[in-house]
């Protein structure tokens, strides 16, 4: 037996701690006097402590340490571990974004906007589309352009998307990514759309959308300040990205917002 002070140096984790984790019922001592009421643990609890010191590391709840812990079957326990490193990942996401916007927010001076007013004719793509919450963008528009890819053989031109207004302003809004090609096909949830001819204001994000916020809105400013109002779901054309190149700072977005001018009062 490990008095719990041998046993809080081998396994890292403190005598505090332990005694925390005994009335959780999460690691139970070995053996506990009745008289003096000292905790004494076995050397076979180490490797137990050990995956819990880990999983607390990643900020695992202790519900799910014990869930993870008390799972006889190792395919759940591998579920429920890989899904607490998603949140992670995704915590990580935000966190890297917020960075790289606030550190282009804080520049003393921001370098000027690159805008062009564009005329955009119609034109009939393959498209998946839906109604998608804010928060799965990024996993539905993965999902569907590898689906696009998949089907559409011969592209005609580069990938795009429309972005319904309400996705913003209240979390959930209608989502379309396309790729253009000649004849649009029907395969599971591809289908061919006819987007409307329309007037953009376009300007270029260069680099990874860690900070595309930004640029939106330096291009808003851009718009109210040429007295234009938005008309319509945002568009952007992703000239090159992922596909084309691993090397974030060389992908290139167009972002074009429908407008039209805004009549003198």
């Amino acid at each position: 037996m490990l008095a719990i002070g041998e046993f809080s140096r081998l396994t890292h984790l403190s005598v505090r701690t332990l005694r925390r984790y005994h009335d959780a019922r999460l690691l139970e001592p070995a053996i506990v006097d009745g008289a003096t009421g000292y905790r004494y643990y076995s050397a076979d609890q180490i490797p137990a402590a050990q995956v819990i010191h880990r999983l607390r590391e990643l900020d695992v709840p202790l519900s799910d340490v014990q869930r993870i812990l008390r799972s006889p079957d190792p395919g759940t326990r591998a579920a429920l571990v890989a899904d607490h490193l998603q949140r992670l990942e995704s915590e990580l996401d935000r966190t890297r974004s917020a960075v790289a916007s606030l550190r282009r927010l804080l520049q003393p001076e921001q370098p000027p906007l690159d805008v062009e007013l564009r005329a955009v004719p119609a034109a009939t793509v393959a498209a998946i589309e839906d109604d998608v919450a804010l928060d799965d963008v990024l996993a539905w528009y993965a999902g569907a352009t590898a689906e696009l890819d998949a089907v559409v053989g011969e592209p005609t031109g580069v990938p795009g998307g429309l972005y319904d207004n309400a996705l913003f302003e209240s979390g959930s809004g209608h989502v379309l990514v396309y790729r253009p090609t000649t004849d649009p096909p029907r395969s599971g949830r591809v289908h061919p759309v006819t987007l409307p001819a329309v007037e953009l204001v376009v300007t270029a994000h260069v680099g990874a959308h860690d900070d595309i916020g930004v640029t939106y809105g330096q291009l808003g400013s851009w718009v109210v300040a040429n007295a234009l109002a938005v008309a319509g779901p945002v568009r952007e054309t992703y000239l090159v990205g992922p596909r084309d190149t691993a090397d974030p700072g060389a992908w290139r977005t167009e972002i074009g917002w429908p407008v039209f001018r805004v009549a003198p009062p």
